[in-house]
């Protein structure tokens, strides 16, 4: 196969092909063990699929009604663009085969549009607008799969982990944020097998890449008086500074953190003492971190006696608490892509990491709501979030219960032994 992202090989017989993998994915579950034609991306995704305890008989859950949906997506970055979407992908929405789909960074469908009767086919999967499509939830699908490993992926027939989509083949495409970089969501394109073509991954990752763009002239002017941070769900932030992007070692992402805590300025000796658990490093190590954060920033922007950075911080963080004091549950989970500087043992950026998380915890169980407990469940950070795992199985439907309950039961046994 020349590209391991199509589906198809030239020449390839489409029903030929779809009778190998329902053979590989019935040996798969059956026994575990992946065969021939079965391609890595496809393999790895059913891998994290078992994994989530997908049930390969199930149909995705719809986490938000038609109200909730109207409410989410009239606030969604992706609503400034779709017209740009429906007029580059109108001629598959008109086709009678085809659906064109738009979901956010969690998975969940915005839009689904096409003909009233491949909508209807739709229906019968859950493949509607409300619906969580993540991998971790729906198990191995086009638009899933694109967000997790972030790029076009074709998913032909029987490589969809549940039966119930195996009638169907999908390309889709991951949409970034053009500021930061993130993963907001992707763009769709669901029907028969003609899609198993380099042509529609080619095309859906045009689409994507149309509304990056778009996104990107759409934004208001950068502000020159103020900065921005992206810290949460890297080890290395990010800073928006002047129209550029500067990557940040580890110990200046550490330091540009603590400096956005004190927009007044702080000293060294406290610097020291928020920035390095051993207490043996010299005030002549930091200072030598400062000269070069310092070369790298410019002196207009790093100031020192005391030091500070000479402009406004909008950091990511701060918008999660902002969000999280006023009562935006849902709006401070989409803001938070994931820990505080993960891999960081500064004592300053450890205490803030984990009063975030305890907060946003301690709020999504309080609000009681299935999908965004899922939402956190279900990421890196909280696959062994017990307390969360507890509360989301205290609230799901009975039907869907059971894998909850036996992740509570699989943690609960990890921590007493």
């Amino acid at each position: 196969m020349t590209d391991a992202w199509v589906a198809l090989e030239p020449g390839a017989d489409p029903g030929e092909r779809m009778a190998e993998l329902r053979r590989a994915h019935s040996t798969y579950l059956t026994a575990g063990r992946v065969e021939r034609p079965v391609r890595s991306v496809v393999a790895e995704s059913w891998r994290r699929s078992v994994r989530a305890r997908v049930c390969p008989d199930g149909t995705a859950g719809i986490e938000l009604d038609e109200d909730a949906v109207t409410a989410y997506r009239e606030e969604h970055p992706l609503a400034r663009v779709m017209p740009l979407v429906r007029e580059l992908t109108d001629a598959y929405a008109r086709d009678g085969d085809h659906l064109v789909a738009v979901c956010d960074a969690h998975g969940r469908l915005l839009w689904v549009e096409g003909p009233a009767g491949t909508r209807r086919k739709a229906d019968a999967m859950n493949f509607v607008p409300g619906a969580r499509w993540a991998e971790t939830a729906a198990g191995t699908n086009a638009p899933g799969t694109a967000i997790t490993v972030d790029r076009p992926v074709q998913v032909f027939t029987a490589e969809h982990f549940r039966r119930s989509v195996q009638e169907w083949t999908c390309a889709a495409a991951p949409i970034h944020d053009p500021a930061s970089g993130r993963v907001i969501g992707a763009v769709d394109i669901s029907g028969g097998n003609r899609l198993a073509h380099p042509h529609s991954l080619a095309f859906v990752g045009a689409v994507a890449r149309a509304a990056e763009s778009q996104l990107a002239l759409l934004a208001p002017p950068p502000d020159t008086r103020r900065v921005r941070l992206s810290a949460l769900g890297r080890d290395e932030a990010l800073l928006h500074s002047g129209g550029r992007t500067l990557r940040l070692s580890r110990r200046h992402s550490e330091i540009v953190f603590l400096l956005a805590q004190h927009s007044e300025g702080v000293g060294g000796e406290e610097l020291l003492t928020e920035l390095y658990e051993d207490e043996s490093v010299t005030p002549v190590t930091l200072r030598a971190e400062l000269h070069r954060l310092r070369a790298l920033l410019g002196p207009e922007l790093l100031r020192s006696r005391p030091y500070r950075i000479a402009a406004g911080v909008d950091a990511d963080f701060d918008t999660v608490v902002r969000r999280l004091a006023s009562g935006a549950v849902t709006w401070a989970l989409s803001a938070y892509a994931g820990p505080l500087l993960p891999v960081s043992r500064a004592p300053a950026v450890v205490r803030m990491r984990q009063r975030l998380a305890d907060q946003l915890r301690a709020a999504l169980i309080a609000r009681a709501d299935p999908g965004l407990l899922a939402d956190w469940a279900y990421s890196s950070w909280g696959e062994d979030d017990l307390p969360v795992w507890r509360a989301l199985a205290s609230v799901l439907p009975a039907a869907q219960r059971p894998s909850a309950l036996a992740r509570v039961h699989e943690l609960d046994s990890w921590q007493r032994s």
